[in-house]
């Protein structure tokens, strides 16, 4: 398929929403790498022309590395990872890469999908709420089993779970309080400098308190 000219970019180039969840996620595992890039504010109702000519779903996040362009947040993601190897963010074993990838697919079809719900508003956000708020607590064990999530270095899956977390004041979801295990990996993921890296000026202010 031939490239835009317009994506012969000679610097990483992110193109980003300023809250979106998925763009996080991206500018999450780009602080982990301490890779350099240019960040584009996106918004998502008045998008920039050159998108739709690199994207044909004019959506972020879109990633353009030179004369790539990769428009798919796990793509993005594992792409960021085996170009930039160091600290790697997927296992190096098959089994256990196939496994944090379902683990994945998981957040991204069962949780994130009610953070859309959620910030669309109307009248399911409330059952949006608390399914995403049953969800968590389902899952409190994989929250306590690592000092990361289900595993004992940061991940990929970190990368999908922590802006999650961040977000959940913010989307009016409060966990009980044997939900502990939670917050204490939201804190340990967030006193990191590389997860302030990735926060915009917007995202900041979800969580004004937080230093």
């Amino acid at each position: 398929m031939p490239v835009n000219q317009r994506s012969s970019r000679t610097v990483l180039t992110l193109y980003s929403a300023s809250e979106c969840v998925q763009c996080h996620r991206v500018r999450m595992t780009l602080a982990a790498k301490g890779v350099t890039h240019e960040r584009l504010v996106v918004n998502l109702n008045d998008p920039p022309e050159d998108l739709l000519d690199l994207n044909p779903y004019n959506s972020v996040p879109t990633l353009v590395d030179r004369d790539l362009v990769l428009y798919d947040t796990s793509v993005i993601c594992e792409y960021l990872d085996e170009r930039y190897p160091h600290p790697p963010l997927m296992p190096v074993d098959p089994l256990s890469r196939a496994r944090l990838r379902l683990a994945i697919v998981r957040i991204e079809n069962d949780w994130l999908t009610l953070v859309d719900e959620i910030q669309a508003g109307g009248r399911p956000a409330e059952a949006a709420r608390k399914a995403l708020r049953e969800e968590l607590v389902k899952n409190i064990p994989a929250f306590r089993a690592s000092k990361f999530f289900l595993s004992p270095e940061i991940s990929l899956a970190d990368c999908a779970v922590a802006p999650l977390i961040w977000r959940l004041d913010a989307l009016g979801v409060q966990l009980p309080r044997e939900a502990q295990a939670i917050i204490d990996y939201g804190e340990r993921i967030f006193r990191s400098q590389g997860f302030a890296r990735s926060l915009t000026a917007d995202e900041k202010q979800l969580r004004p308190d937080h230093r």
